[in-house]
């Protein structure tokens, strides 16, 4: 990993923030995008420069805006003189029950886990091209096996799932291609998953009995983009067995 360099979308916090410290630590140089969650980005940008200065760089886009997104890959190349990954982590997650659907939210959820990833990584193949790099999604277990009252973020983790397969075969052979299916990691932060009963059922038909971590999915992406050059055009469920299990 040392010195490749690496844009991960929606890196300021969460899970984006794990899988920034964790390619860091094993020596790569990192670019955080961030929407609006500045002081979360720049207290991370702070925390990895004062472990290795000239390693990690911020840049602000809003991925649902089409004119950003070349800009943000440019900008990021620039950062430190080429892209040898793309992480497309940015995503939005609320649900919308039939019969309150709108176009607000098909903008929003669609837009941010699909529309973006697709522009992202066409974007960016050219410099990626240049390093024999590659991209990796963080899709989503119900991409496959649907969230009730979550028909558009389902839908849009599907076609993100598809996507995933699409680019790996027209971005072959020198760009890898491949995909994170998170299971329960981080609970959302707003909704029924603050009731601790739905918390429980979940964990209770995970087969690991627990909760993951932010970092089993930083270890899964370190993996796909460093240490697996025969792997393209895969997903990887990291859920603890719940995929399986529902």
């Amino acid at each position: 990993m040392k010195d490749k360099v690496v844009l991960v979308t929606g890196g300021a916090r969460r899970v984006g923030a794990a899988i920034c410290r964790w390619l860091h630590q094993r020596g790569a140089r990192v670019v955080i995008h961030y929407r609006s969650s500045c002081s979360e980005g720049q207290r991370l940008r702070h925390e990895l420069e004062q472990s290795r200065r000239s390693s990690a760089a911020l840049v602000q886009a809003d991925l649902l805006d089409m004119a950003q997104i070349s800009a943000l890959v440019d900008d990021a190349a620039r950062q430190f003189g080429q892209l040898d990954a793309l992480v497309n982590n940015a995503s939005s997650f609320f649900s919308t029950p039939i019969g309150v659907c709108d176009e607000f939210a098909w903008q929003e959820l669609i837009g941010s886990n699909l529309k973006a990833p697709l522009f992202l990584s066409q974007a960016a193949a050219p410099f990626l091209r240049r390093q024999q790099g590659c991209i990796v999604n963080i899709v989503d277990i119900h991409a496959e096996y649907p969230l009730k009252h979550y028909a558009i973020y389902n839908a849009a983790k599907g076609g993100l799932a598809s996507l995933t397969r699409s680019l790996a075969v027209d971005l072959s052979p020198q760009i890898r291609v491949n995909g994170v299916s998170p299971g329960p990691i981080l609970w959302p932060e707003a909704g029924e998953w603050q009731d601790e009963a739905v918390r429980n059922s979940i964990i209770d038909r995970t087969l690991l009995q627990r909760m993951g971590e932010p970092e089993d999915i930083a270890r899964t992406v370190s993996f796909l983009i460093e240490d697996a050059p025969y792997i393209t055009g895969q997903i990887i469920a990291v859920d603890g067995g719940r995929s399986i299990n529902l």
